[in-house]
């Protein structure tokens, strides 16, 4: 019988071999990773560059081929122009309005929807509860020609009652997301504050808001962006002009034979610039609010 003796300098030198070829192969598998990320970050950045770049261009150079991605000279007067174009700023008055219903309405009547599912025990609440997550199953389109026979009895069309009063009733989705993340918070929290003397309303006000702050930082981001982006809302119920948002004042400058691009590409990208900061700013607690929803339900 033959043994074979691997002297300790052979054995050390085979593990630091060992260990290099694993670090280079994670440092290679990463290498291509964060390329490939990098390479879909600036084809979906494309349509954004492409956006500034001819808002910033003069008429004869956004239709010329081949496309001049750089503009030269650089037009700066076409922001300033959008306001005398059109009123703009009337507009943004328009739309901060609804926005502002959009972002508190929902904080403050989902939170209170959802912490009566999440922590209260009644018959039928499960019950409930499934009722009004089924209603995320039926179009908004299908219900659509009734609301707006109710809106026009009630003389709603043409004011911003129907872009703002059902917003402050809450939202089925927003329910379900603040619910979600409620049933992460632990029991004991509430049942120390009720041996205190607190009340639910004390108990929702002083504990669970403070905890859902990231949930409730999610909700007013998707309300924002769905009031800020929404153009069918105003497309149905606004007639006067003076009563416009963003989103619906961008036809203004599509004219029936002409369009001045310059000036629609540079309204258009005051409308994208509010929507990115704000998720900049808040995209932890936004991932974090979706994230620990998912955790418990």
């Amino acid at each position: 019988m033959s043994v074979h003796v691997v002297a300790p300098g052979l054995e050390s030198h085979a593990g630091s071999t060992s260990v290099r070829r694993v670090r280079v192969s994670a440092l290679a598998g990463q290498t291509v990773l964060y390329a490939a990320l990098i390479t879909l970050s600036l084809i979906f950045a494309l349509p954004l560059f492409w956006l500034i770049s001819t808002s910033l261009k003069a008429n004869r150079q956004i239709f010329a081929f081949p496309p001049i991605w750089i503009p030269s000279p650089v037009i700066w007067q076409n922001y300033p122009d959008v306001f005398l174009y059109a009123p703009f700023a009337h507009y943004l008055f328009n739309t901060l309005l609804i926005c502002s219903a959009h972002v508190i309405g929902p904080v403050i009547t989902c939170s209170l929807a959802a912490y009566a599912f999440a922590r209260l025990r009644a018959p039928g609440s499960a019950v409930i509860f499934m009722l009004m997550l089924s209603t995320l199953m039926v179009p908004g389109f299908v219900t659509l020609v009734p609301v707006y026979i109710l809106f026009a009895k009630i003389h709603w069309i043409d004011t911003f009652k129907p872009l703002i009063i059902p917003a402050l009733l809450g939202n089925p989705f927003f329910i379900f997301l603040l619910r979600q993340f409620l049933l992460t918070i632990p029991a004991d929290l509430e049942e120390a504050a009720r041996i205190d003397g607190a009340t639910h309303f004390t108990i929702w006000y002083r504990i669970m808001l403070p905890l859902t702050r990231p949930a409730l930082a999610t909700v007013a981001i998707f309300g924002f962006q769905g009031a800020w982006n929404d153009l069918f809302g105003p497309l149905i119920f606004l007639n006067s002009s003076s009563r416009y948002t963003l989103a619906l004042g961008l036809q203004v400058f599509q004219q029936q034979h002409t369009t001045d691009w310059g000036l629609l590409m540079a309204a258009s990208t005051m409308m994208v610039v509010p929507m990115l900061v704000i998720f900049f700013f808040a995209q932890r607690q936004f991932i974090q609010g979706i994230v620990l929803t998912g955790i418990k339900g």
